[in-house]
């Protein structure tokens, strides 16, 4: 049996100098209509196995400061970046 593929589709990253604020792990987790973000007091975690589910709506780059957050579409190589 084979391991199960995450993020065939979509990549999404948290700039590094971002992924210990746990502020804006809440607006990403609150934001995220999949789940895609994990909050913790220790700043915020992807979700690897909800990347696919992203449905590319935006609403964790509006909620995060310019350059934190990067929706990379693997498929064709576009990045949405705020």
């Amino acid at each position: 049996m084979s391991e199960p593929m995450h993020g065939i589709f979509i990549e999404v990253e948290v700039a590094p100098q971002y992924s210990g604020d746990a502020e804006l792990a809440r607006k990403l987790d609150d934001a995220c209509p999949v789940d895609i973000f994990s909050a913790s007091d220790s700043g915020v975690t992807v979700v690897h196995e909800n990347k696919d589910e992203c449905v590319l709506c935006g609403l964790c780059l509006d909620a995060s400061p310019e350059g934190a957050v990067t929706v990379t579409k693997l498929y064709d190589g576009t990045t949405l970046q705020r």
